[in-house]
C-alpha cells in the first residue's frame, strides 16, 4: 500500500505547479474579510506563471458575485476563474435527470442560476412533485425552505446536497454549514442525500477539464474537505493553517485526509517546503527540527521561534507521526501539542 506521506520542493511551489485550485472561505477571505497575505501569495504567484481556479463548496452565490468579492480585497478575478459546489450539483443532477426535468432547489442564487443553466425546471414547493431536491447553503434558508425540502424527500424525491460542510467559517467564527443544515433534513426523512462537494474530487476534475494543467496544486484549509479531495482525485494538496484545520489536526491526520504540503497562508506558495527526512537514531529531521514517537508519545527537538522553525516542527511531527501509526505503532494524541505559528493569522 502507498503510504500517504508529506512531499518536498526544492522550488517554489508556484514555480512546481502550473494550475492552483484554491479554497475561498479560511484560505482567501473569511466572510467579508481579506485573510493576510492572500493577495500577495496569490499576486505572486501568477507572476511566476501559476494560473489560479477558485473551487469552493460554498454554493449560495454566483461566480460573479465571487470574483467580484475576490477582485474587491485586491485578487483580481474572472468569473471562469470561480468553480463552485453549485455548478458541481447541477452537473451531478445531469447525470440522472434528463433536461427539463423538475427540482426543488434549497439555496441561494448561485444554486437556483447554475440548476436551470442545466436545463432543469426549478420549483420550491413539495406540491409541486420535483424529481429531486438539490440543497445548498444561503443565509437566508430557514424552517420553511428545509421542511419543503423534508416532505418531497418523504414522498420519493432524490436528495443531492451541495456538500457537507458541518462549519463555515466567518470573520466572527465558526458558522454552521450546509452540513449541518443538512442533518436537520436527514433526521427528519432519515434520507442520506448525494454530496456533489468535496471531499469528492468532481470539482477538482471540473476545473482542471475546465483550464488544462500539466501539474496541478489544492490549496485548502479544510482536512475532511480540501485535502481529502486532494488525495481523493490523486492531486498534490496543500494545507494552509488560516481557517478551519490547525496543525494538530495535521499530525493526527487520516492518511485519506493527509497534506502533502503545509504552510501559514497563501505566500507559502513562494516557498520551497523542505521534506522530512529519517535519521539513524529514529528522529525525522526537517532542517533544525526533528520529531520521533517513543513508546506512542510524540518528542519533539528544535527552536520554534520563528514561523518557519515552528512548520519545520510541524512538518517533522507529521512524518513521525505518519511512520508510527501506518507501521502498526499506537500515537497518543495527548501527546501532539497545539503549534503556534508566530506572526502568522490563524483561526
Amino acid at each position: 500500500m502507498t503510504r500517504a506521506v508529506l512531499l518536498g520542493s526544492p522550488v517554489a511551489l508556484a514555480e512546481r505547479y502550473d494550475l492552483a485550485l484554491v479554497d475561498l472561505d479560511g484560505v482567501a477571505y473569511r466572510g467579508h474579510e481579506p485573510i493576510e497575505g492572500a493577495a500577495a501569495g496569490l499576486g505572486e504567484a501568477r507572476a511566476h506563471g501559476m494560473r489560479v481556479v477558485f473551487v469552493t463548496n460554498n454554493a449560495s452565490r454566483e461566480p460573479e458575485s465571487v470574483a467580484g468579492q475576490l477582485s474587491g480585497l485586491g485578487i483580481p478575478t474572472e468569473p471562469v476563474e470561480v468553480m463552485t459546489a453549485a455548478q458541481a450539483a447541477a452537473r451531478l443532477l445531469s447525470d440522472r435527470l434528463q433536461p427539463g426535468a423538475s427540482v426543488l432547489v434549497v439555496g441561494g442564487a448561485g444554486l437556483v442560476t447554475a440548476v436551470r443553466a442545466a436545463g432543469f425546471v426549478v420549483v420550491t414547493s413539495a406540491d409541486d412533485a420535483p424529481d429531486a431536491v438539490v440543497q445548498g447553503f444561503a443565509p437566508e434558508v430557514g424552517w420553511a425552505q428545509l421542511a419543503e425540502a423534508a416532505y418531497a424527500v418523504e414522498r420519493g424525491a432524490w436528495y443531492v446536497a451541495s456538500n457537507l460542510d458541518l462549519s463555515l467559517p466567518t470573520a466572527r467564527g465558526l458558522a454552521p454549514g450546509n452540513g449541518s443544515l443538512v442533518g436537520a433534513v436527514r433526521a427528519a426523512t432519515g434520507v442520506t442525500p448525494d454530496s456533489a462537494g468535496k471531499p469528492s474530487p468532481a470539482m477538482y476534475h471540473m476545473a482542471v477539464e475546465r483550464a488544462g494543467a500539466r501539474e496541478v496544486l489544492v490549496v485548502g484549509d479544510r482536512l475532511d474537505t480540501d485535502l481529502a479531495g486532494a488525495r481523493a482525485g490523486g492531486f498534490a494538496g496543500l494545507h494552509v493553517l488560516t481557517g478551519v484545520s490547525s496543525a494538530r489536526d495535521d499530525v493526527l491526520a487520516v492518511p485519506g485526509e493527509r497534506p502533502h504540503y503545509i504552510g501559514a497562508d497563501l505566500r507559502t506558495l513562494l516557498d520551497p517546503h523542505p521534506e522530512p527526512t529519517p535519521t539513524s537514531e529514529g528522529w525525522w529531521q526537517c532542517r533544525t527540527a526533528a520529531a520521533r514517537v517513543v513508546d506512542g508519545s510524540l518528542e519533539l527537538a528544535g527552536p520554534r521561534t520563528a514561523t518557519g522553525e515552528v512548520l519545520d516542527l510541524v512538518r517533522a511531527a507529521c512524518a513521525a507521526a505518519w511512520d508510527a501509526v501506518d507501521s502498526g505503532g499506537d500515537l497518543d494524541p495527548g501527546s501532539v501539542p497545539e503549534f503556534v505559528l508566530p506572526g502568522a493569522l490563524t483561526a
